[in-house]
């Protein structure tokens, strides 16, 4: 992004033509910008782009932000990376509980978490070295009213022991588009060395779900967040922010639920019952599906996949529960025989554990029927096993 054109894009006249992109928003892009154009002929074409561009870009970050997006300003980056709203306030309160009156953010981004912290009460201030960015999270605290300091500099030559709480966020995207988001440390910004220091004193990194638990310090909280069934981070806790070893905090329509594993006793693998609960994915991640397991008084279905089963019907925040109908036969010809015996024609299929790939079997079981299902593909005592369930 042309910095010249994004501080142009903040003055009275930006804003007229920002206002215009964002109503044009239905149109085909192409067509919208073209109109744009005629529109403010006297505006240089990399000014309207950069308009284009926001317009765009807000109505991609309303499903992040909210309805504080129609307010911000993004970079395609600097959006994919930044924290959900849901997820930056609920580390936000995270910080207010442990009483941190201050925190810097080493790696601000466009200044999602800051955006978070400053809400909640927490005097911040950012840093970031993409001048590009800075510039980004200045206007985005600015357009919200939030009085937090952001300046370019390198994280890792900063002495930031003023402040209460440390946060970082390291960047783990490559040069190489074709790698990825990186789930080792290689590569990351700060580096992975930094963060270690961090995470001698009180602090909180951000970092990818997929984190091997090995590479964790002892001592450090590992908490992995889900928001609405979607596993979306993981943060690791230190110092005095860290009060157990592994967590699993899962946002959804009912609000903020949490998992550690000082819940968690254990459990053994047992037959199939009448209900099986899906654990969520940051359960998973973070290793306390046996807790869902004693949660609902059941028992896991193989020691190596992450189906729970029972007798009892239970509704938890932490797992799906389906009430297990009957077993249907595993191969595919005697499948698709039963599920048209019962007028299936409508299909959703779980697996776990098998080499299946549900829409290509989808597409050979060739269904059709007034009715709709839902199996279960998974194993059992080592064994292929289909499940025919209803979700509760």
């Amino acid at each position: 992004m042309d910095l010249d054109a994004f501080a142009w894009l903040l003055t009275d006249a930006g804003q007229e033509v920002l206002a215009r992109a964002v109503t044009l928003g239905g149109e085909d892009p192409l067509k919208a910008q073209s109109a744009l154009r005629r529109e403010f002929a006297d505006v240089p074409a990399p000014y309207v782009a950069v308009a284009m561009s926001q317009a765009g870009l807000r109505r991609r970050a309303t499903a992040k932000f909210g309805a504080l997006a129609s307010s911000m300003y993004f970079t395609p980056d600097g959006l994919e990376q930044a924290t959900r709203l849901a997820v930056a306030e609920h580390r936000a309160a995270r910080l207010v509980a442990f009483g941190a009156g201050t925190a810097i953010d080493l790696g601000c981004g466009i200044g999602g978490d800051l955006i978070a912290m400053a809400r909640a009460g927490i005097t911040a201030a950012g840093v970031d070295l993409d001048p590009e960015r800075v510039a980004v999270a200045r206007a985005n605290l600015d357009a919200l009213g939030l009085p937090v300091a952001v300046s370019v500099a390198d994280a890792t030559e900063l002495d930031h022991t003023a402040f209460a709480v440390a946060f970082s966020d390291p960047a783990r995207r490559t040069n190489n588009r074709s790698r990825g988001r990186l789930l080792d440390t290689d590569g990351w910004t700060p580096p992975w060395s930094f963060v270690l220091t961090l995470l001698a004193r009180d602090a909180c990194v951000k970092v990818a779900p997929g984190i091997a638990h090995e590479i964790i310090p002892e001592g450090v909280e590992a908490e992995f967040v889900s928001d609405h069934g979607e596993v979306k981070e993981a943060a690791l806790w230190s110092g005095r922010l860290a009060t157990v070893r592994r967590r699993a905090t899962v946002i959804g329509e009912g609000g903020l639920a949490t998992l550690t594993d000082e819940d968690d006793p254990g459990a053994e693998v047992r037959p199939i019952g009448e209900y099986l609960y899906e654990p969520d994915g940051a359960v998973i991640r973070a290793g306390l599906v046996t807790a869902v397991a004693a949660g609902v008084g059941g028992g896991l279905l193989d020691e190596q996949i992450a189906y729970v089963t029972g007798d009892q019907s239970f509704r938890t925040p932490f797992a799906r529960g389906y009430r297990v109908l009957e077993e249907l036969p595993y191969r595919e010809r005697a499948l698709r025989a039963a599920l048209r015996e019962r007028g299936i024609g409508r299909l959703t299929i779980k697996k776990r554990g098998v080499a299946i790939v549900p829409e290509e079997l989808r597409r050979r079981l060739a269904l059709e029927g007034p009715n709709e299902a839902t199996i279960v593909l998974t194993r059992v005592a080592d064994e292929g096993t289909c499940l025919l369930v209803q979700p509760f």
